[in-house]
């Protein structure tokens, strides 16, 4: 079980064991019964090794005491309370964790339903805390749940990933992390794209290597599925991604676990991977990292069958392969094959094949792209593309491409400004088909 390991969730905690709880009162109000208030009295504040031996002897009747008071009593100081506790009897404690889940046996709403109630409270300890709790359970496979049940959690720590708060966002991952070496609850994360997609624009913009290597180890996880392996970089983008993580990584376990997870995608799909490796410059990366001495034998022998695999790959392609390999990612540049007059001779047409499947990838690059780069080059394909297609101005002209470069003759780019007008040119001079 991957252990969640928080600051603020640690301080406050320790501030929680520490505060009285009226629980006496509760009884006299009728809302806890004297069974009740004997047990609990039994592990209120009291050392950690009484508690472990009581659990030792009487768990499942403290996970369900725990569990019911959760669901019967509201405010936050008590929630906070039966929350550190039901923590501490499951931290470093897996084996417990059946003593939660069987309570199910006696009330079908356990041990899920008080939990995520939790992470509506207005308290941010009391749902933080629910949420670490809940990836405990959620994290063995052991652990049965339903659908609504799951849903209900990865919506919560889609939220928390966005958040603009350092603390939930870090609670957040770790809880999903927790999560992720369950196979079930791999495919329902990856049913929830607001998760998949904060993930990636939290790796982009943090420099901390210990977030870094959490957010490529949820997608490591992740990479086990053969679905996942083969949508994840058209979906999200994340080889040129995670190769500029390894790149400008400090820590060598950030580098270990973005190439795991390479060796995943090529070995689970690799017809969908290996293209946008070749085309995110993977190789020279990895032929780098080669010559590199690192403490963790596994990184040289998945280096070794990374290299391998791409250069195979890139033996075998052709000019055209590579073309298409850089459409398909969408992530153009500047390769010989852009300015080659005789490329364009040769395969202007073949972009009509397949009912001009990847003509149409170029003028959605062009329609969709915000980057300077794949936008100016994309212009000045359209340009060569027409200049050496017959029919291209009148198909150019027919999907709307011939206005979206016009105006991009006024970007504010100064390059694409200029390969706008340079392929303008080609399409108002060049004869119809």
């Amino acid at each position: 079980m991957s252990l969640i390991v928080n600051p603020y969730l640690e301080e406050s905690s320790s501030k929680v064991r520490s505060k009285p709880i009226p629980w006496e009162g509760y009884q006299r109000a009728g809302l806890i019964t004297p069974a009740e208030l004997a047990a609990i009295k039994k592990v209120d504040r009291q050392p950690r090794s009484k508690v472990e031996s009581l659990l030792l002897t009487e768990g499942p009747q403290y996970a369900t005491l725990y569990l019911s008071l959760l669901k019967k009593l509201v405010r936050v100081d008590v929630l906070q309370y039966i929350l550190v506790l039901i923590g501490d009897s499951l931290i470093d404690h897996d084996e417990r964790i059946p003593l939660y889940t069987r309570a199910a046996e006696s009330d079908p709403e356990l041990p899920f339903g008080p939990l995520l109630r939790a992470l509506d409270t207005p308290d941010e300890f009391v749902q933080l805390k629910a949420c670490q709790v809940l990836a405990i359970l959620f994290g063995s496979t052991q652990t049965v749940f339903q659908s609504s049940e799951i849903n209900a959690f990865l919506n919560f720590i889609s939220s928390l990933i966005q958040d603009t708060s350092a603390t939930r966002r870090d609670v957040g991952v770790q809880c999903l992390e927790a999560t992720l070496p369950t196979p079930a609850f791999r495919l329902a994360v990856w049913q929830v794209p607001t998760i998949m997609l904060s993930l990636t624009q939290l790796l982009k913009s943090s420099k901390a290597p210990q977030m870094q290597y959490q957010i490529c180890f949820c997608i490591w996880l992740l990479s086990f599925e053969p679905r996942v392996a083969a949508e994840i970089n058209k979906q999200y983008d994340v080889i040129p991604i995670l190769t500029e993580v390894a790149q400008n990584a400090a820590k060598e376990k950030v580098i270990r676990v973005v190439i795991a997870t390479f060796r995943n995608l090529v070995v689970k799909a690799p017809a969908a991977n290996l293209p946008a490796m070749l085309v995110a410059k993977l190789l020279p990366f990895l032929q780098n990292l080669a010559g590199r001495k690192f403490s963790d034998e596994d990184i040289k022998e998945d280096v070794s069958f990374l290299k391998d695999e791409l250069k195979a790959q890139f033996e075998s392609l052709t000019t055209y392969d590579e073309y298409t390999s850089e459409l398909v990612s969408g992530h153009l540049g500047w390769t010989p094959v852009h300015d080659s007059d005789e490329f364009w001779k040769e395969n202007a047409n073949r972009l009509n094949e397949n009912d001009n499947e990847q003509l149409k990838r170029l003028v959605g690059l062009l329609n969709t792209s915000t980057e300077p780069l794949v936008l100016a080059v994309a212009a000045h394909d359209i340009g060569k593309y027409v200049k050496y297609c017959d029919r291209g101005k009148k198909l150019i002209t027919d999907m709307g491409a011939k206005t979206r470069v016009m105006e991009l003759m006024a970007h504010e780019d100064p390059d694409v400004r200029y390969q706008a007008l340079m392929s303008v040119q080609l399409l108002v001079s060049h004869s119809w088909a």
